[in-house]
């Protein structure tokens, strides 16, 4: 079955129940009735409650980066422009100055691919005082599998020496989420959103078709400077993010079953131009039997 059928028979098949418990947003209670907002609390514990349930499972630690060492022992670059220092805080990742330069864009790769079940946790303290663009945490990326796109993205990594989005999309399989995310005009300042996709390059319609149901806008985190512990997990038909500071955390839930599954690839870091962080304590985990 080509990649098409499967996603249509997946979709037909996809319980509402996981539609319905997909994404949990945070909502005030300014916006709910009083009969929605027991409802909302009730659902949004379970979610967390799951969330741990999976979280607690028999992960076992196979790629740990303090950050604070030589970056190239665990990570591999895409672009000319940006640039990795390690500091005692932790790896520092800077995309080149220049918006709307594509050359700028700025992409880290673990070295090590990874296979099943994933658990990838660390410290994200952002450093730059953008308004636009976004950072993006690639999970289990793979080619796409043609002579010119294979399966081993480092195969075709000088392709990548302009890291344009397209250059990913379009010829990847990945799970992709961005965070600390902005808009492209002014007036998208501080309106930050959390979005996950499954880049389907077979398709051939770019961004078309990627998204995974459960977009999430004005999350109050990633304010410059502040340290976020995140966490995310792909078990499953599902996909976890869970983010916390010193002020508040919030779990984030996809279903994947809308697209065909991806079981194996790489894990990246990108930044948009202009966009920068520090990244601390980087570990990689997969479920034991």
């Amino acid at each position: 079955m080509n990649e098409r059928n499967s996603v249509k028979t997946r979709s037909r098949y996809l319980p509402a129940l996981l539609k319905a418990s997909l994404l949990l947003l945070p909502i005030s209670c300014s916006d709910m009735t009083t009969a929605q907002a027991p409802a909302a609390a009730t659902a949004i514990t379970r979610s967390n409650d799951q969330f741990e349930a999976v979280s607690n499972g028999n992960w076992q630690q196979v790629l740990f980066d303090s950050g604070s060492g030589d970056w190239r022992q665990h990570w591999l670059a895409d672009g000319l422009i940006g640039s990795v220092e390690n500091t005692p805080e932790g790896m520092h990742i800077k995309a080149g100055p220049e918006a709307n330069n594509h050359a700028h864009h700025f992409v880290v790769w673990t070295k090590q691919s990874f296979s099943g079940d994933v658990k990838i946790e660390y410290e994200y303290t952002r450093t730059d005082d953008a308004i636009r663009y976004v950072n993006i945490l690639y999970v289990l990326a793979t080619g796409e599998g043609t002579a010119e796109f294979s399966k081993d993205i480092m195969d075709w990594a000088d392709y990548r020496n302009e890291p344009y989005m397209r250059h990913y999309f379009d010829n990847m399989n990945a799970y992709h989420i961005s965070y600390a995310a902005y808009g492209i005009t002014n007036e998208d300042a501080d309106k930050d959103y959390v979005r996950s996709r499954r880049y389907m390059p077979l398709e051939n319609n770019g961004l078309k078709g990627t998204a995974l149901e459960g977009d999430s806008f004005n999350t109050g985190f990633f304010k410059t400077g502040v340290p976020h512990q995140i966490t995310v997990i792909k078990k499953g038909d599902e996909l976890w993010m869970k983010v916390a500071n010193d002020q508040q955390s919030q779990v984030y839930q996809w279903s994947t079953a809308s697209h065909p599954d991806i079981s194996e690839g790489r894990i990246g870091l990108r930044h948009m131009y202009t966009r920068s962080a520090i990244y601390k304590d980087f570990s990689v985990s997969t479920l034991s039997d």
